[in-house]
């Protein structure tokens, strides 16, 4: 495998020095693949060439989450939901039935483009973190400098938090490749081809980053909740610590509370969330006080997944004639009811008539519903997440308060309308943690937060083998879950490229 590396990087190389007195000396002013690598008059090597095309740059790395919403959406709630008990695939395709069934592979497409298009985020994060310092530019302050830095040191923590919570041990890459040369080609053979860091290492890298980051990244900004700030750092932090590897009970609190110093609060009304105004379906509200991070869209500029969960409210009739993703489930449609939860039911999840019956009659077929609009936010981080992880770390951790983790619950449930817990409930540590355990997904529903909430809480094998036989909706069961299924496969066509990458157990 090494031997054909190597011959693929002279190929490389000599294409490079064929081509290379062809370029032009002074480089683009804002970065490409072809402005990496160039040099100015003084050999010095060049990706920025001044702060303009840091700034465009930087605006890229913002752009991810608005562009690139395949793996960061929607096979994040495919996962999420249609591999936990609130959802169905919804479509019967061979890439996606795998998740509902459990008979995921590593040949799995769907595994396979996630596992590249994060490392691909992680590779553009890193350029800006390792070059932003050697711009020869007087305007591009220190202090700008180190928000930048801040910054793409958030995004490069969301992208491996994803990662290393789907398939544990990952590549944990946080330099940029160096220039191949003919003296040096064996040696960069490890920038390209990395080995896994394991999980608690890679966890590690994600609260260094997120730490650093606190300190020089921008402050909230009431008004544009789509920026990596200090507030989404400690959003993410607290996430990090409620799990297993790094798991501080303590620390989670501390940022939850810090969040609330920071001015995030619930809304007043559920509905403001995910809502939009009729006529026009611009939603409802941007920048809540519950959101922490989210990305916004806008007439000429509309999200495409909406049409992949069901009825695009801003264009009513377009792309509804074939099967759509992430149906829901019996099992949540008989949760909300059970709660006699109609505010969260009625605002997750909506009924059409359509034209296939996978999973219910066409006449009457429900669809998720909180991505209902091309121009519906997409929130990535919201405040009622975050309360409710600290409800949990205070009927868990050390200091363990089941009062005040009540006292959590109970504001997230009478703003729906619903009563509040029963004293017998708040005595007793283990009905408190099934009641928020219940609380979170039917608050979260496809939300991205299901499937997670069952691996951190070690829920996977008594909730998901036991959601089959009570579900008549769901398709056969394959495999049943096991301690293996708490990651996913490593892609296959991976392990091939990269004999250093190993297999997690069960695949």
């Amino acid at each position: 495998m090494k031997s054909n590396f190597i011959k693929g990087m002279m190929a490389i190389l000599t294409v490079a020095m064929i081509s290379s007195c062809s370029l032009d000396k002074d480089p683009l002013s804002e970065y490409s693949d072809v402005t990496e690598g160039v040099t100015n008059e003084e050999g010095q090597r060049v990706v920025f060439k001044d702060k303009a095309a840091v700034d465009t740059y930087m605006q890229g790395l913002y752009n991810i989450l608005r562009d690139r919403q395949e793996h960061w959406y929607l096979d994040q709630l495919l996962i999420s939901e249609s591999h936990s008990d609130n959802a169905y695939a919804g479509t019967t395709g061979a890439e996606v039935l795998p998740y509902e069934n459990n008979s995921i592979e590593g040949s799995n497409s769907v595994v396979e483009r996630d596992w590249i298009r994060y490392l691909e985020d992680v590779a553009r994060a890193n350029i800006l973190i390792v070059n932003v310092d050697s711009v020869n530019d007087n305007s591009l302050t220190t202090a700008l400098r180190k928000q930048y830095k801040a910054e793409a040191k958030i995004l490069r923590s969301l992208i491996f938090f994803d990662m290393v919570r789907l398939w544990g041990d990952i590549p944990v890459v946080i330099n940029v490749g160096r220039d191949i040369t003919s003296e040096n080609i064996e040696e960069v053979y490890d920038d390209y081809f990395p080995a896994q860091k394991t999980e608690k290492e890679a966890y590690e890298q994600i609260e260094k980053d997120l730490l650093e980051a606190i300190v020089d990244a921008p402050s909230n900004n009431s008004a544009n909740k789509t920026r990596f700030s200090k507030s989404v750092a400690k959003a993410l932090l607290a996430k990090v610590y409620a799990e297993k590897p790094l798991r501080n009970y303590a620390k989670v609190v501390q940022y939850v509370d810090e969040l609330a110093a920071d001015g995030f609060d619930l809304e007043e009304d559920y509905k403001t969330l995910f809502g939009v105004n009729e006529g026009n379906a611009d939603a409802l509200k941007r920048n809540s006080k519950e959101s922490i991070l989210e990305t916004q869209f806008f007439s000429g500029s509309g999200n495409w997944v909406t049409w992949m969960f069901g009825r695009d409210l801003s264009n009513y009739n377009s792309n509804f004639t074939w099967a759509k993703w992430i149906t829901p489930s019996r099992d949540l449609i008989n949760a909300f009811t059970r709660e006699n939860d109609q505010i969260r039911y009625t605002e997750s999840i909506v009924y059409y008539q359509a034209t296939w019956s996978n999973y219910y009659p066409a006449s009457n077929y429900p669809f998720m519903y909180k991505t209902r609009s091309a121009y519906s936010n997409i929130i990535k981080l919201r405040y009622a997440d975050l309360l409710l992880l600290k409800a949990e770390a205070l009927i868990n951790g050390d200091s363990q308060n089941l009062t005040a983790a009540a006292e959590i619950i109970d504001r997230i449930r009478t703003r729906v309308k619903l009563p509040r817990l029963s004293n017998a409930t708040k005595a007793n540590k283990e009905a408190m943690l099934t009641t928020l355990l219940n609380e979170r997904r039917l608050e979260l529903a496809f939300e991205g937060q299901r499937w997670y909430d069952l691996v951190r809480l070690n829920k996977v094998e008594s909730v998901m083998n036991a959601v089959f036989a009570k579900d008549s909706g769901r398709k056969a069961l394959v495999y049943p879950f096991n301690e293996n299924s708490y990651r996913l496969p490593i892609p296959q066509s991976i392990i091939d490229e990269n004999p250093k990458i190993v297999q997690n157990p069960g695949y």
